[in-house]
């Protein structure tokens, strides 16, 4: 499956893709807010500005299914969570996420809950089963490079929530303070297109 909200044209979307039946099975699947695009903004960095006013994706994947699996999960630029995984026993094998290039301001990428921003994958609070594999998380913050996020994933800390090989990377521009839930070191401009991995969460 393939989702694309603007670029072209102008384009809303409040959440893209929203699994609510259990025992789904997701395969590659590519959804994407196009953060950048030929719409003749011009405010901010390449009309980022307008864009992240006119162009608005506010949630990429939503699972609130149980026992729902993905393999090949690619999700960009939404403007909250780009992951936000509810259900139980998810699993996950291989997930991509770009952070979105065009906040104007840290106060604009910042929710209610989240301070720094929101971590391009998220498993729900009240969950107690999840795994995922093999997932990044990147930023490009080129509309305002001091923008900070504080973690590329947050999961809730449970012995039967597990992430194996995740990283963040940054692409030149913006930070990603931690890799999870405050674990790793940041990927600042000082490692531009070096990742910062951690390999099981939790340790032990």
């Amino acid at each position: 499956m393939y989702f694309r909200v603007g670029g072209p044209h102008i384009g809303k979307a409040a959440t893209a893709l929203e699994v609510n039946a259990d025992d789904v099975l997701i395969d590659h699947t590519w959804v994407w807010r196009a953060d950048h695009g030929v719409e003749g903004f011009v405010n901010g960095v390449n009309g980022d500005t307008d864009r992240w006013f006119t162009d608005t994706g506010t949630n990429g994947v939503i699972v609130n299914g149980d026992r729902v699996t993905s393999t090949g999960l690619f999700v960009e630029h939404f403007q909250e969570y780009n992951t936000l995984w509810n259900g139980e026993d998810g699993k996950v094998i291989l997930y991509q996420n770009e952070l979105p290039y065009d906040p104007p301001t840290q106060d604009e990428w910042n929710g209610p809950d989240h301070p720094l921003g929101f971590p391009g994958y998220k498993v729900a609070d009240d969950v107690q089963t999840h795994s995922l594999a093999g997932a990044g998380v990147y930023v490009f913050n080129q509309n305002n490079p001091s923008i900070h996020t504080a973690n590329g994933f947050e999961v809730p800390v449970s012995s039967g929530v597990r992430l194996h090989h995740i990283m963040t990377v940054n692409l030149s521009a913006g930070t990603i303070d931690n890799v999870v839930n405050g674990a790793g070191d940041p990927s600042d401009t000082t490692r531009i297109g070096v990742p910062v991995y951690v390999v099981d969460y939790p340790t032990h």
